[in-house]
C-alpha cells in the first residue's frame, strides 16, 4: 500500500480543501485564508496522496534565508498511525533546510515536536468571546484603514516584529479589503502599529495585532472589534505580553485555548511586548 503513497507539492485548488480539512479538526480558519496564504510561499505547501486521492497536509512557509513556520500538519483519520505521518513530515522539514523553523504546537502534540529538536520559546493563549470595545476617545482618530498608499510602511513596520521577511504575505493579507480588513496607526516611517481582522466560519479572529504602546494596541482593538458587530471574536496573544493579556481580559475575552511557539534552531529575538496578537497559528 505504502508503493502508491506519495507528498508532492500542492495544485491550485487543494490549498482550499487543507483548510477545510483544518475547519472539520476545530481550528477554525478564516473563511478566505486561502490566497493570502498562497502568496506567503506557493512552493511551501505539501499533499500527502494515496494515489491521487489527498490524505494528509502540511506546509512549511520559508520566508526568506533564515526563516521557515511549519501548520497545517494533517493526516486523515484512516492513515494516521501507518507510518505515512512520519514520511509526511520529512518531506516538509527537508523543504526548510537549515532555516530556523517555528511552530505553534498544541499540548498534546509538544513532546512530539520536542521530539523533534523543536524547544519551547514561549507560552501563547488563545482569548474568545463576545468582546467590549474599550473607550479609547479623540484616539480612535489615529486609526486608519490601510490603503495601497500605506503598504510599504505596513511591510517595513512588520519586518521589525516578525522573525522573517513576508512581504508578499501582507501585501496580500492587508492589502485586500473585501477580504480582511486592516488598520494602521500612522504612515510611511512612523508606522506604530497595525492590525487585521478576518470572518472565519465561526465569528472573526483578529491577526495580527502589532503595537509598539499599549494605547496604540487599545486603539486598533477598539476599531478591528467594531468591525465584528458583536460576534465572537479569537485573539492568540503571548503569554509573556502582560499588557496584551490585561488588555484582552479588558475587553471581557477569556483563554479557550493554549499553544506553545515551538523553534527548531536558535529562536529568533521576537519583541514580544509589541506582539498583541499573533498573525495566524497556521503561518506564524
Amino acid at each position: 500500500m505504502k508503493s502508491s503513497f506519495a507528498v508532492r507539492t500542492m495544485r491550485a485548488g487543494e490549498l482550499e480543501l487543507a483548510l477545510e480539512w483544518a475547519r472539520q479538526e476545530g481550528w477554525n480558519p478564516g473563511v478566505d485564508d486561502a490566497p493570502a496564504f498562497w502568496e506567503a510561499d506557493p512552493s511551501g505547501f505539501l499533499v500527502a496522496a494515496m494515489g491521487e486521492v489527498p490524505v494528509g497536509c502540511i506546509s512549511v512557509v520559508r520566508y526568506g534565508e533564515s526563516f521557515a513556520f511549519l501548520g497545517l500538519y494533517m493526516l486523515h483519520p484512516e492513515f494516521r498511525g501507518k507510518g505515512y505521518g512520519k514520511l509526511l513530515w520529512n518531506k516538509g522539514m527537508a523543504l526548510a533546510g537549515n532555516r530556523v523553523v517555528g511552530l505553534d504546537g498544541v499540548v498534546a502534540q509538544q513532546e512530539y515536536y520536542h521530539r523533534h529538536g523543536f524547544e519551547t520559546a514561549y507560552r501563547t493563549l488563545r482569548y474568545a468571546g463576545i468582546a467590549a470595545i474599550p473607550d479609547v476617545g479623540e484616539q480612535v482618530a489615529q486609526v486608519m484603514p490601510v490603503t495601497h498608499g500605506k503598504l510599504d510602511g505596513l511591510v517595513h513596520y512588520d519586518a521589525g516584529i516578525f522573525p522573517g521577511l513576508r512581504h508578499s504575505f501582507i501585501k496580500a493579507w492587508c492589502g485586500a479589503p473585501e477580504r480582511r480588513q486592516s488598520f494602521i496607526v500612522g504612515g510611511g516611517s512612523r508606522v506604530r502599529g497595525y492590525g487585521t481582522i478576518r470572518r472565519c466560519f465561526h465569528g472573526y479572529k483578529i491577526g495580527p495585532l502589532f503595537a509598539n504602546k499599549p494605547d496604540v494596541a487599545r486603539a486598533l482593538l477598539a476599531r478591528l472589534l467594531a468591525v465584528a458587530g458583536g460576534q465572537p471574536v479569537y485573539l492568540d496573544v503571548p503569554t509573556d505580553n502582560v499588557q496584551a493579556i490585561e488588555l484582552a481580559e479588558e475587553c471581557g475575552l477569556a483563554p479557550v485555548f493554549e499553544t506553545a511557539r515551538m523553534y527548531r534552531g536558535k529562536p529568533p529575538e521576537t519583541p514580544l511586548d509589541r506582539v498583541y496578537g499573533i498573525t495566524t497559528l497556521e503561518l506564524g
